[in-house]
């Protein structure tokens, strides 16, 4: 699977294009593990390979992440992580709200 195709990575803005922002920036493309809680959450693209945005794991936080990466990584049941191609466009606060929402949950 292409984790990043064309139509996706041409809306991604450049690194650090959207400094500032703040939970205003728009999260652009989420990736998963079907197996596990982990996913990846894109505001920002080199073009090349790595990303800044939102990981959700054991914690939630912002960082950088490396597309070759994700593509080499399997989940605890050996399932590649996939590109969510359901992935409306948000802000990321309305993402971090809906994360806490579930986490609540949980």
């Amino acid at each position: 699977m292409n984790l990043l195709p064309a139509e996706v990575a041409a809306q991604l803005p450049a690194l650090y294009a959207t400094d500032g922002q703040g939970d205003a920036v728009i999260v652009w493309a989420r990736w998963f593990t079907p197996d596990s809680g982990w996913a990846w959450y894109a505001v920002e693209w080199d073009g090349a390979d790595l990303c800044f945005g939102l990981v959700e794991g054991l914690e939630v936080e912002l960082g950088y992440f490396s597309l070759a990466e994700l593509a080499e990584a399997r989940g605890p049941m050996g399932l590649a992580i996939e590109r969510d191609q359901q992935w409306r466009p948000r802000a990321l606060g309305d993402v971090r709200r809906e994360i806490d929402d579930r986490r609540a949950g949980e």
